[in-house]
């Protein structure tokens, strides 16, 4: 295995961090709220384990503006940042079958969790909440179990 340092960027990755950091902790310190993705989703959505005409299945209470607001910024982020600098080369290297169940092991993860990465890796560590330090090290142990079998033990 080689690394391509060509594609080594320190600096944007650090500034990129830094600014994960501080609208986390803007975020906590202007709303009280943590800036977990699927929590911030699913309160925008309503809860998609109850029954499709369920009343329960409705937006969360005075949350639809800010939850709206966060999931258009993040939608709408790449396009904005193309008009000033070009985007980089998207390259996926799965197929369709791949990706959707890759997508479903994630959202029963996020299910079963309680919530995701940004959620616990970014926000609940930063409280040092050890409930989000149990999910953090079983989501990346599980991510480097499975490259290791991908990789070393299948050959993909």
């Amino acid at each position: 295995m080689a690394i391509d340092w060509n594609a080594f960027t320190p600096w944007s990755a650090l500034a990129g961090g830094a600014l994960i950091g501080l609208a986390a902790a803007m975020f906590v310190l202007l709303l009280g709220r943590i800036a977990g993705i699927s929590g911030i989703l699913g309160g925008l959505l309503g809860d998609l384990s109850s029954a499709p005409f369920d009343t329960a299945s409705t937006p969360a209470e005075g949350g639809v503006g800010w939850r709206a607001a966060f999931i258009l910024g993040m939608v709408g982020a790449p396009p904005v940042y193309a008009l000033v600098a070009a985007l980089p080369p998207l390259q996926i290297d799965a197929g369709y079958g791949t990706l959707v169940l890759a997508g479903l092991l994630v959202g029963i993860g996020t299910r079963y969790g309680s919530g995701c990465t940004s959620g616990h890796g970014v926000c609940g560590l930063a409280r040092l909440s050890p409930r989000s330090l149990a999910a953090t090290l079983t989501f990346m142990g599980a991510g480097f179990a499975t490259v290791f079998v991908m990789r070393h033990v299948l050959g993909f």
